[in-house]
């Protein structure tokens, strides 16, 4: 379960403060899929990473009894002097698992052949992203976090990746952000809304894109 818990989010700017969340409450259960909507600079991802521990809440606490991943396809954190094959054997590393079977697992689902063993620098954008998919998805979480990435490449690889997301999304919790609707019905059964520093929860997703988009309207 990830739990929050009176969780607020401000940062300071020079002089200026932005006040992102007040005193959110939510549970997340273990097995739930969860969409995420809201509008550019409501704080979704900053969300993502207090969920993911990378950032944390300017007040109260986040609970945490499932082991969470970083956002599935997020590639910053590479170094681009290392290898593809060197990246992986450190993130392996990191989160205790077998450098081999992490190795194993991206060369076949990222698919780069020879370019595994050259620096991330040479890599076009693309190829960055298969293995930032290869490597989110060869560590094994009880909780992945999806923000805006579904997929990259072309559609052989784009199918690969969305029934590997389908499958975590049956076998482990699924919290997803996305501006595409469809995207969210397709991984997610539950729905949310940031706006105005809270976030709401609905049963379904659908009904989370409506309120969102009904949001929208308003605001223009």
């Amino acid at each position: 379960m990830i739990e929050f818990e009176n969780v607020s989010k401000t940062y300071h700017i020079r002089k200026f403060e932005k006040h992102v969340f007040a005193d959110l409450n939510f549970k997340i259960h273990k097995g739930e899929s969860l969409g995420i909507c809201g509008a550019n600079g409501a704080g979704k991802s900053t969300l993502m990473r207090m969920i993911a521990g990378v950032e944390y809440p300017t007040k109260g606490k986040v609970h945490r009894s499932m082991t969470t991943s970083w956002p599935i396809g997020y590639a910053s954190c590479f170094y681009h002097n290392l290898t593809g094959a060197d990246n992986a054997r450190f993130i392996s590393r990191l989160y205790n698992h077998s450098e081999q079977a992490v190795l194993d697992y991206v060369e076949d689902f990222a698919q780069l052949g020879a370019y595994l063993y050259q620096p991330v620098g040479t890599y076009s954008a693309g190829m960055v992203a298969r293995l930032a998919f290869g490597i989110s998805l060869a560590i094994d979480f009880e909780c992945y976090l999806v923000d805006e990435i579904t997929g990259a490449g072309d559609e052989r690889f784009r199918i690969r990746c969305e029934e590997a997301l389908l499958h975590r999304r049956d076998n482990a919790t699924l919290i997803m952000i996305s501006h595409d609707p469809g995207t969210l019905r397709q991984y997610c059964r539950r729905g949310a809304v940031v706006y105005g520093g809270s976030l709401v929860f609905y049963d379904t997703i659908d009904e989370a894109n409506e309120v969102h988009h009904r949001l929208q309207r308003l605001a223009s």
